[in-house]
């Protein structure tokens, strides 16, 4: 039970101890506050990987679409449905993605030999130049966030929220 220990605090601890005097119980307490800290991480990397990412000018969905087709290897090819699953996009989403990376050159759609009904999307030369870039964007606006954390608090929360996404990840909610 982390109650005010005289140790430092962030902005919700505040909220905790609003919900502490509201009756809420410390288990519940401490999966709120789990929520709200990666929430707020994650909202805070992403602005910095955003503005990174527009000098480049590419959107966050792009880039995932991007970086998914990267990490596949050469020749850097998947499906639209395997994307949209790898990207954590909807399908309509990834539509529109996809007709604007290739606009800009940076991926090409081609016939799928196996199934005249799907096409593959691949990146092209240009595609994976912009993606190391993009990737590079990301790594450094990463550690400009992160920067004055010790590295092993990083991991101990990585390790940590690991275990919980292990257990939660699997299940849908509406």
């Amino acid at each position: 039970m982390r109650v005010d220990d005289g140790g430092p605090r962030d902005d919700i601890d505040t909220v905790a101890d609003a919900w502490r005097r509201d009756g809420l119980s410390e288990p519940l307490i401490a999966m709120l506050e789990v929520s709200k800290r990666a929430g707020r991480i994650a909202m805070l990397v992403q602005q910095a990987v955003r503005a990174e990412l527009a000098e480049l000018g590419l959107t966050y969905a792009e880039f995932e679409v991007l970086t998914v087709l990267r990490r596949e290897g050469e020749p850097y090819r998947l499906r639209p449905s395997e994307l949209t699953r790898s990207a954590f996009l909807t399908s309509g989403g990834t539509s529109n993605v996809l007709q604007r990376l290739q606009r800009a050159g940076y991926i090409e759609r081609e016939a799928n030999t196996g199934d005249a009904r799907s096409r593959f999307v691949q990146l092209t030369g240009e595609g994976l130049q912009v993606t190391e870039r993009a990737l590079e964007a990301s790594g450094a606006a990463h550690e400009e966030v992160m920067a004055g954390v010790p590295q092993r608090d990083v991991r101990d929360a990585a390790d940590a929220l690991r275990e919980i996404l292990l257990v939660i990840g699997k299940r849908r909610f509406r």
